[in-house]
């Protein structure tokens, strides 16, 4: 059987504009308090690079970002792979205007790259993380 390659959309509306959702997905210290707070540094200039670890409790995933593209204010596009593990995923974040406010669209591709047999992998974790942090963690966060 195929693995599904379909891409993981994850889409929120904020009642804030675009500079301040960029903001808050460009900034290392913004994300840091909604993302992932162990994360050393975050700059949206392609080419940069940073990597950090997730205790996940039975693992660790050593995290290895890299940003691919950036059009200012508008889209960021992160390489992501995990130190010891196959794969190689990217992860997009793309702004929209939205009414009075400001749509975010999250899509990730690559996940089925990732060894199948390690939970946090699986398509299901994936979509359940991207719900958590977009449309919890970030919507709390701005809101």
């Amino acid at each position: 059987m195929k693995e599904n390659t379909t891409p993981i959309i994850t889409e929120q509306v904020f009642a804030k504009n675009k500079d301040e959702v960029w903001k808050a997905i460009s900034d290392p210290n913004e994300m840091r308090q909604w993302f992932f707070e162990d994360m050393p540094d975050h700059k949206a200039e392609v080419g940069f690079s940073t990597k950090f670890n997730v205790d996940a409790g039975e693992r660790q995933f050593m995290h290895l970002w890299e940003i691919t593209e950036v059009v200012l204010g508008e889209k960021l596009v992160c390489k992501w792979e995990y130190e010891g593990y196959n794969g190689v995923a990217f992860v997009s974040y793309e702004l929209f205007e939205e009414g009075e406010g400001c749509k975010i669209r999250v899509t990730a591709t690559g996940i089925e790259s990732f060894p199948g047999d390690i939970p946090e992998f699986r398509r299901e974790s994936c979509e359940g993380g991207w719900n958590y942090f977009i449309n919890q963690r970030l919507k709390a966060y701005l809101d």
